[in-house]
């Protein structure tokens, strides 16, 4: 047995009690926000990714671990468990070195050595393995392979084919021979890659692929999740070459040690055999899905960081707001929206239908920004968006004050609008009317109503239907808890989708604490969360902190700090000599203040300086400022685009080569990773956020292939 959080410690080079901590921690039931942010003395202020990593290690492990078991008592029940073999696989630190120890053990259909067994061929092979004749003399082949014929087996030569079918399986099967092979591939090997001939030149999405060469060790994974796309549309042949001949002579060295002619010729035979037929096309098969995976998790990381950003895009706030979502023919549907985000008014515009309609969509719009204040205005910018945000500046132009307008992306829109989700909403409600309010949250806290949407239709990411989906699922809703918990929620606002992103949460509690927020109105103290129906003391312990309640009885509740360590905020206010309600005071009272003085055995120093930082901004959004980009009068539509140009827009994705933006002219242009900086970039994210203000020069137009080509200046 493998000691696992000894293991995992070296791996990640972290201290052994810190590894066991967490393990212990999520034994418990504990979840990753809450230990990251309230269990740092007993982790060692392990971080979020940290604590993620000794999770999937030790799942990993602990999966091996039992795989490793059955293949013991398997092996065991055929009485070939050597003790040295059991060593071996006790050992085994990856999944597919234990399956290739297992192999020649595996039970596996009729193969051709089976066949030759049943034979009984066996001695035969076992002789000619010996190796041990004398060298003076030639290596009787022939001769031995006389003894075994009979009614099944009639000639020499079908006598010596049994006999290799035999060898060649063994050789396949030798772990240390299939590590080589499966290394020497990965390191020098090439996948390559051609158009099907039926294909003309220019007639594809794949031409970079019609001769394409690229070494495994360096192929970006974007380009294997292409090639394999392609091969599946059946557009591609992708293949992997290497020097197969060098493999066959190193194999042919480990395993030929008696020099006699006759010997080397039918061994010769054997490992081609062998190599060809066996171990090839599974050694080719594991690292396709090797690469497969590790381009998976490449491009699944890129889709977190995307998702990162855009669920952490700066709120405008919450304030009174026309959410639009444009259209021309059918008209722009206009929501409006409290303060609070709460569904108004609903009115149907036709702005781009005749001078008449548009005059009457103007005063429409007026109208319902005087009724309602509206401070912030959010456009869809999808179809007929630039267009109507062209007629919102010209509608609101004689208003005084003029709320901000603002494009925002409407990407999942649509699937939030025809989701259940939606329909439990507002079941009296159009689809496109949905759509406008959904617009309109996102504006205002884009957090909160992202989270009600399938992250796959977000439009963040790259490859997504290509990648592991069951993986992509689970890092996506890892990234949306973590981003929730980073934030917090107010607990008397907050969705049921969102809570049930909370620490310690699920769609059960969070559907009992909307349904207790209905019937008793709004929360007071966190405390009244333990009377909601399945919320006990162990949700509590891992939710509250991270559920906020804006003016509730005790200031604290709009807090970061944990209910757990209100005992000792309460003292230090008493020895500064200011109270509770006093908060917004703390920090100008505590400058200097001997913070290890209030260690005790359950809270030290780094939850106490967590306090302290928290207590400085009570009630803090932790997200950035506010900033929203100015798209060009005039420039609409991608024949409006020239070379030169110099413009601003907002990153709407960011992939391996590079990052597309929104200029607003309904489609994205995209900025190569080599027109990022004027220096060498290697990761796309270290230089440009999904979300982010950025300014570009044109660099190309082509409006048949709807193609824009971008700097970042």
């Amino acid at each position: 047995m493998i000691n696992i959080p000894q293991i995992i410690a070296q791996e990640l080079t972290l201290k052994i009690d810190q590894v066991n901590s967490a393990l212990n921690l999520f034994s418990e039931g504990a979840t990753i926000p809450f230990i990251a942010r309230y269990r740092k003395e007993i982790t060692g202020s392990l971080n979020e990714i940290e604590l993620r990593n000794i999770e999937e290690r030790f799942n990993y492990l602990q999966e091996l671990e039992n795989r490793k078991q059955v293949i013991l008592e398997a092996i065991a029940l055929q009485n070939q468990l050597s003790e040295p073999l059991k060593a071996q696989i006790n050992a085994c630190l990856q999944k597919n070195e234990l399956e290739d120890l297992y192999l020649p053990y595996k039970p596996k259909r009729r193969t051709r050595a089976t066949m030759a067994r049943e034979k009984g061929l066996t001695p035969l092979a076992e002789f000619i393995k010996q190796q041990n004749h004398p060298q003076t003399k030639s290596f009787p082949l022939e001769k031995e392979a006389q003894k075994y014929l009979h009614q099944e087996v009639t000639t020499v030569e079908e006598a010596l084919s049994g006999a290799g079918d035999i060898i060649a399986e063994e050789i396949a099967e030798q772990a240390e021979f299939r590590a080589y092979v499966r290394d020497f591939v990965l390191n020098n090997g090439w996948f390559i890659s051609h158009v099907k001939k039926d294909y003309e030149e220019g007639s594809t999405k794949y031409e970079m692929y019609r001769n394409f060469q690229g070494k495994l060790t360096k192929v970006a994974p974007h380009n294997i999740l292409a090639l394999f796309r392609g091969e599946n549309e059946k557009i591609l042949t992708v293949d992997i070459n290497f020097d197969e001949e060098k493999v066959i002579n190193n194999l042919q060295s480990k395993v030929v040690k008696n020099k006699d002619k006759n010997l080397v010729n039918y061994y010769q035979n054997i490992i081609k055999d062998s190599f060809n037929r066996l171990i090839k096309p599974a050694i080719l098969r594991e690292i396709r899905a090797e690469k497969k995976a590790w381009a998976d998790q490449e491009s699944i990381k890129t889709f977190e960081a995307n998702l990162r950003e855009l669920l952490l895009s700066a709120p405008a706030g919450m304030k009174p707001t026309m959410g639009v979502d444009p259209g021309f023919r059918t008209g722009c549907k206009v929501a409006i929206l409290s303060e609070t985000g709460q569904f108004l008014e609903y009115q149907a515009i036709f702005p781009h239908t005749g001078d008449k309609k548009r005059q009457i969509a103007t005063d429409t719009i007026q109208n319902l920004i005087r009724k309602y204040s509206i401070e912030l205005i959010a456009i869809g910018n999808g179809t007929a968006g630039r267009e109507t945000e062209q007629f919102i500046t010209e509608a609101i132009a004689p208003l005084n004050p003029k709320p901000i307008k603002v494009m925002v992306n409407e990407s999942g829109a649509s699937i939030y609008s025809a989701s259940d989700i939606a329909i439990s909403e507002f079941p009296e409600l159009d689809i496109t009317v949905r759509g406008a309010i959904s617009i309109g949250r996102r504006l205002q806290d884009p957090l909160a109503e992202l989270v009600k949407i399938d992250p796959k239709s977000i439009g963040v990411g790259q490859y997504q239907h290509d990648v592991d989906q069951k993986l992509l699922k689970k890092k996506l809703e890892e990234t949306v808890e973590s981003c929730v918990n980073y934030v917090g929620v107010d607990l008397n606002t907050a969705s049921q989708q969102l809570l049930t992103f909370v620490s310690g949460i699920n769609a059960t509690i969070a559907n009992n604490i909307v349904s207790y927020r209905n019937q008793h109105g709004a929360f007071k103290t966190r405390q009244e969360l333990l009377k909601v129906k399945k919320l006990g003391a162990k949700t509590f312990e891992l939710a509250a902190g991270f559920l906020k309640i804006p003016g509730g009885k005790n200031p604290l509740d709009n807090t970061a700090v944990h209910p757990e360590s209100y005992g000792i905020v309460e003292t230090i206010a008493q020895d500064i000599n200011i109270s509770l309600q006093q908060i917004h005071e703390f920090k100008a009272h505590t400058k200097g203040l001997p913070l290890k003085k209030y260690v005790t055995d359950t809270i030290g120093l780094p939850t106490l300086e967590d306090i302290m930082q928290e207590l400085e901004k009570p009630g803090r959004d932790p997200r950035a400022e506010f900033k929203y980009a100015t798209f060009r009068e005039g420039i609409n539509e991608i024949n409006d685009l020239k070379e030169g140009m110099e413009l601003e827009g907002v990153v709407t994705n960011v992939v391996n080569f590079g990052a597309f933006v929104d200029i607003g002219v309904h489609q994205d242009g995209l900025i190569h990773i080599s027109q990022l900086a004027d220096y060498f970039v290697e990761d796309t994210n270290e230089v440009v956020k999904v979300g982010e203000v950025v300014k570009v020069r044109v660099l190309e137009v082509n409006p048949q292939l709807k193609r824009i080509g971008l700097q970042k200046i």
